[in-house]
């Protein structure tokens, strides 16, 4: 890719191999597989030397990374990350999409001990029920889930997340979706994606029986109300304050330049 890319993706992992129970990705994709880490630092180099600053570590469950390096030596994300860490033109580190199993201390230790990987975490956690949870077949509970949430603020106190949310899980009742209302409200979530539940033909979870539709729909504005009063109020937040950002590109057409500050929030600057 001969294009300047400031801001670059690099495929490190494909497939999975958690099986939640409405999802088709482990059929359709198949078995957890990772990427060697010498062909990841190459192309790393290569992206940098055509004027990427920030790389992006991507996989459907990207923190499940395990791969042998030549030496044999078995290398977790964390150690991709480490090494990374030392190329001298790369700014900034990001890895998306983790599930909360897969996030390790060792990951986590990463977060106080490398500058450049940034202050944001995007960790889906579907639902704030759980007997939502383990109908989903998500393998971890909300207690957990709170429990990675805090042990990430103690290594980075200025760490914030983003998260997915399912609305109207079969057998979702109003207790179970006041749980994900308190749950979205304890960690402040700056940054979210949530949605209807969709039934996926060949998941386990296509068999069950469905939660009302103008009740699902009544559920996701809630939701969403929500998340995004929470984003607006941190954005306020900002004002008046002097944030590093990563400018991508200039807009078409226009005087204006594109960025993020680090905890990927988009910043139009003149």
């Amino acid at each position: 890719n001969s294009e300047s890319k400031i801001s670059s993706f690099i495929t490190i992992q494909e497939g999975c191999d958690k099986f939640c129970n409405f999802c088709v990705v482990p059929y359709t994709r198949g078995p957890e597989y990772s990427r060697s880490p010498e062909e990841i630092i190459k192309e790393t180099k290569d992206l940098i030397s055509n004027g990427a600053k920030e790389i992006i570590l991507l996989g459907q469950n990207v923190n499940s990374y395990s791969s042998f390096n030549n030496k044999r030596k078995n290398f977790k994300l964390s150690d991709l990350i480490l090494e990374l860490e030392s190329l001298k033109e790369l700014k900034r580190i990001r890895y998306t999409t983790s599930h909360p199993k897969d996030m390790s201390e060792d990951l986590i230790e990463c977060h106080s001990k490398v500058k450049k990987l940034m202050p944001f975490l995007h960790l889906p956690v579907q639902s704030g029920s759980n007997k939502i949870l383990k109908s989903m077949n998500r393998k971890h509970t909300r207690e957990e889930y709170l429990s990675i949430i805090k042990n990430l603020k103690k290594v980075k106190p200025n760490i914030n997340f983003s998260s997915d949310f399912i609305v109207g899980y079969p057998g979702e009742t109003e207790k179970d979706f006041n749980d994900t209302l308190s749950l979205v409200k304890e960690v402040n979530f700056i940054n979210s994606y949530s949605f209807i539940y969709n039934s996926r033909p060949g998941t386990p979870a296509s068999n069950l029986e469905e939660v009302d539709e103008e009740l699902q729909k009544k559920r996701l504005i809630t939701l969403q109300n929500l998340l995004e009063n929470i984003q607006l109020k941190e954005n306020k937040n900002q004002v008046g304050k002097l944030n590093g950002v990563l400018i991508e590109n200039k807009m078409k057409n226009q005087s204006k330049y594109f960025g993020r500050t680090s905890n990927l929030t988009p910043v139009v600057i003149t």
